[in-house]
């Protein structure tokens, strides 16, 4: 969860505070006992804000602590020069909340203060309610986990192994642009580094994964020529390197390059990369580490903060085929997708029950296993950060996987690559918009609906928000 800042804003006139004083703090403390509640980390201002002093000195508190947000309580009416005043004092994000209690003025306090912000340009948030409602608790903290979200990007560190895949001009990003408004650092890694490093990997740790995984996936379809023992543990290996790298070099997140050299050359990062995003692999439970194919900057930025809202891996796909009979779309990738989407277990063999590695197919001469799997059904959130003239926009979007009958499932993987992850989407956009506006062949998925997360992000980040239904 979130660690937020509570200060509570007061009248300047010294009797009428004096008077106020026990009910301000009585409806302050049961907004934090509220948001304690809801499992989040507060920071309580030492005072309530009844002076220009302390308007300062009390916010400085609270932002010193490095919470995520701050919250600027109003139960009564309250100067707004000390909201002007605590809002400079701090950097976080801000939500102004209001008490509802009709015997003080607390809304009216909050107005006042907000207009005042919005005078001087100072963004923030507003929230009205019971502080013992556990629906204002949630509302408060929508903005605090968006803003922990951003807050994680900044100082992170992104690893780029090889350049821009195929003339793929929407996996490559402005690095200047990825310090300026996320503050996210690129790595630039030849991919060289990776097949040496492969090369000189443990044997042993290799063969123990590759036994692993014939024993607990659903099969390892061997052919003897793109799929030979000795070219999964060659993939294996590259995972063993890629973790090594990323260990050596303080990675938060990352994308692998892989066509044309490594996949025509030395074997595809299918394994690889599905493996860095599960929560576990041949010894145990570990932290995901996002990585998109093809080097896919804005993908794997989506992804980072995709999973950093919701604590779970993140699809990668390519928006592959439109079902129009069906209104279902089939997002398909060669192999990437991390096997914790097949069951959506926390038990690893559950989901490796539906994993097959099958020999990749004609696209990549170097062969290796395809991570094959159609994704367990449920609700979902889709999109992607992407650019238009420049500038960033989040294109957003419910949805909901679906899975069917052997039959049916066999009968759509095979009109498009049935080798390779399938998930059968339909959303909450009409086919022909989302054709004709999304910016990009790849879109990024995680269980459940975060999309309010995600518009608090967007208001934090100042950038533009795409948001698309049927209704």
């Amino acid at each position: 969860m979130a660690r937020i800042g509570v200060v509570s804003i007061s009248d300047g006139r010294g009797h009428v505070h004096a008077r106020n004083a026990s009910f301000i703090q009585s409806k302050q403390d049961a907004l934090v006992a509220s948001l304690r509640a809801a499992g989040h980390e507060v920071v309580v201002g030492r005072e309530l804000v009844a002076t220009n002093d302390l308007a300062v000195s009390v916010a400085r508190e609270v932002a010193a602590a490095d919470v995520d947000v701050t919250v600027l309580y109003y139960a009564v009416w309250s100067f707004p020069h000390f909201t002007m005043l605590a809002a400079d004092a701090t950097r976080s994000p801000l939500v102004l909340v209001a008490s509802t209690d009709p015997t003080e003025p607390g809304l009216v306090g909050m107005l006042a203060a907000g207009g005042a912000l919005d005078q001087i340009g100072r963004e923030h948030a507003r929230a009205w309610g019971a502080p013992d409602d556990p629906e204002l608790a949630a509302a408060i903290g929508v903005h605090a986990k968006a803003s922990a979200a951003v807050s994680s990007l900044r100082g992170s560190t992104f690893g780029r192994f090889g350049g821009r895949p195929m003339g793929m001009n929407t996996a490559v990003a402005n690095t200047d642009q990825w310090m300026r408004l996320f503050g996210i650092d690129v790595e630039e890694i030849d991919q060289y580094e990776l097949v040496l490093r492969a090369d000189k990997a443990d044997p042993a740790e290799a063969r123990k994964a590759r036994e692993w995984l014939e024993r607990n996936t659903a099969g390892v379809h061997y052919d003897g020529d793109k799929l030979t023992p000795e070219l999964l543990e060659r993939q294996i290996r590259s995972y063993l390197a890629i973790r090594d790298i990323i260990e050596e070099r303080n990675l938060d997140f990352s994308g692998i390059k892989a066509q044309p050299e490594l996949t025509e050359n030395f074997a595809t990062m299918d394994v690889t990369e599905a493996f860095l995003n599960d929560p576990y692999d041949w010894n145990g439970p570990k932290e995901t580490h996002v990585t998109a194919t093809e080097a896919d900057m804005d993908g794997a930025l989506t992804m980072q903060l995709f999973k950093q809202l919701s604590g779970t891996p993140v699809l990668f796909a390519d928006v592959r085929h439109y079902h129009a009979d069906r209104d279902i779309w089939d997002l398909c990738n060669s192999g990437q997708h991390a096997t914790w989407f097949a069951a959506r277990s926390d038990d690893p063999a559950e989901n490796l029950a539906h994993v097959n590695l099958h020999p990749e197919v004609f696209f990549f001469p170097a062969g290796g296993a395809s991570v094959q799997h159609i994704a367990a059904p449920g609700e979902m959130t889709l999109g992607r950060l992407t650019r238009k003239s420049g500038e960033y926009r989040l294109q957003l979007m419910l949805g909901e996987f679906e899975n069917y009958d052997a039959a049916t499932n066999e009968e759509l993987v095979a009109q498009s690559t049935p080798e390779w992850p399938h998930a059968f989407a339909r959303l909450d956009a009409p086919g022909e918009v989302f054709l004709s506006e999304f910016g990009a062949n790849h879109i990024h998925a995680i269980p459940g609906d975060h999309r309010a997360e995600l518009r608090a992000v967007c208001d934090q980040l100042g950038i533009r928000l795409d948001e698309w239904s049927r209704g």
